[in-house]
């Protein structure tokens, strides 16, 4: 008698179970795209006011644009920031809450956020929400972090609707190819 045979047919067996399981696990990795519901996050602003993402969307839309913090303040994240600084009013039109998530080390994070809060002149609208992740909370719930020296996350900018579900998403794999406020704007007039 072979008993080879169960042997083999169960390690087949084995093997095609693991594959049809496969691209479950790689889509589990992938960051949420449209028509996706957002993770909801809870971080804090530099003032230490929790900001819960479901309560944010639950009044209208919001935008949550994601910054890296590769060691140093990154030029290109300032002048993205600019430029939805230098477009306010018109998000304040379109009724849209603005999210700037800053991730990084816990360790001197505050500090770091703080710096570039108001690095190159600054002013941030008061209706702009600036929250801070620690320990790459949200990054990692979103599946963006950007594992490679000096690099903490990918830069992407997300538009959520009334119920948190994603109905614009960017993820960039650079430090360029960003969202810029005009394109956000033309998103949430849709």
């Amino acid at each position: 008698m072979n008993f080879n045979i169960p042997f083999r047919i169960t390690r087949f067996a084995l093997a095609l179970l693991s594959l049809s399981l496969l691209p479950a696990a790689v889509h589990a990795a992938d960051p949420p795209k449209t028509g996706d519901k957002a993770p909801d996050f809870s971080l804090k602003s530099l003032d230490d006011q929790a900001v819960q993402l479901s309560k944010l969307t639950a009044k209208g839309k919001v935008v949550v644009v994601l910054r890296g913090w590769p060691g140093y303040q990154c030029p290109i994240c300032d002048g993205q920031v600019h430029d939805f600084i230098s477009k306010q009013a018109d998000f304040a039109g379109a009724k849209a809450q603005l999210v700037f998530v800053y991730p990084g080390p816990a360790d001197d994070l505050k500090a770091h956020a703080e710096e570039f809060k108001s690095w190159k002149g600054k002013v941030w609208p008061d209706e702009f929400l600036y929250v801070l992740d620690p320990d790459y909370t949200m990054v990692n719930a979103y599946n963006l972090r950007w594992d490679a020296p000096k690099e903490t996350a990918y830069p992407s900018t997300f538009v959520l609707d009334e119920k948190g579900a994603v109905i614009f998403a960017k993820v960039s794999h650079s430090h360029g190819g960003r969202s810029t406020a005009s394109e956000i704007l033309e998103e949430l007039k849709k």
